[in-house]
């Protein structure tokens, strides 16, 4: 599946799996070493994160980050850093809908587009 990404002249990388696109990862200038390397190795995991997370939404429908990292085996961490990249692309969008977090607070349920 080809996103709209072409036409924004945005940079990206390319996401394992499905051959989508991602927007490209950087870490700011004033960021430490530490961020530039994670930012770095993004190309190992973003894509095979986001490819569990729509395979997830395309089978059990709506659901929250959590509910998404219980069924995908990714924390909730991780899954929180790929929803947005998955957004962008237009692979999946919040719903208007929540459901309460293991925290208790309210999170919104994404779905696949």
């Amino acid at each position: 599946m080809m996103s709209n990404l072409h036409k924004t002249g945005i940079s990206a990388i390319t996401l394992t799996g499905d051959g989508g696109l991602l927007p490209e990862k950087h870490a700011r200038a004033t960021d430490p070493a530490t961020s530039h390397a994670a930012a770095a190795r993004i190309n190992e995991f973003a894509g095979s994160h986001c490819v569990r997370i729509l395979a997830c939404l395309r089978k059990y429908g709506p659901m929250s980050k959590d509910e998404i990292a219980a069924r995908t085996g990714l924390t909730g961490v991780q899954v929180d850093r790929r929803l947005p990249d998955l957004e962008w692309t237009g692979d999946a969008m919040p719903t208007p809908f929540t459901s309460k977090s293991l925290s208790g607070r309210d999170e919104r349920l994404w779905v696949s587009v």
